[in-house]
């Protein structure tokens, strides 16, 4: 059996951490996510999904997501229901994340913009690495170096303008 997700949305407002009795860290927000095909009047629509973190993963969420920011959330779908103040039973769907990716950076006027990556938050102690918004780590998918120096290249298949000398017998046709 499998229970994965994997979505790419915009946060609706900024995520709400809160702690449980026992002290875990537990964040929530909802994700817009838009549908691949438009109504039939032309407009598009979107799904708007909770999302639930918990630990770490939580706290990073809580501090570098904002409204409106790109995001990956992978998970797996729970269902759960309770008993409401009224005595209805209510049936809650949300996604449980494991890992969320920062899709943008947190500077979005300007300034330095990553080309497609931003942080990354995994779970299973997983933390924040790289992006804008922390100092060091890895950036996936960020902007490129500054250095373009030929000489730091020590790839030997790279271009470097010159003709490649090959000889007949070593080619395979």
């Amino acid at each position: 059996m499998l229970n994965r997700v994997i979505l790419i949305g915009r946060l609706t407002k900024d995520p709400e951490m809160r702690y449980t009795p026992s002290g875990v860290a537990v964040t929530q927000f909802t994700l817009a996510v838009d549908r691949p095909f438009t109504s039939g009047q032309g407009e598009r629509e979107a799904d708007f999904i909770p999302i639930v973190t918990w630990r770490q993963l939580a706290e990073t969420c809580a501090n570098y997501l904002r409204k409106g920011r790109l995001t990956a959330v992978e998970g797996r779908i729970q269902v759960r229901n309770y008993e409401n103040n009224e005595g209805k039973r209510v049936y809650v769907t949300e996604v449980i994340a494991d890992n969320v990716r920062f899709l943008e950076s947190g500077n979005r006027d300007g300034g330095s913009r990553e080309e497609s990556g931003g942080g990354y938050a995994g779970g299973s102690g997983g933390g924040y690495s790289g992006g804008s918004n922390a100092g060091g780590g890895n950036s996936y998918g960020g902007g490129r170096s500054g250095n373009t120096s030929r000489n730091t290249n020590n790839d030997p298949f790279s271009d470097d303008g010159r003709p490649i000398d090959i000889s007949e017998d070593d080619l395979p046709f």
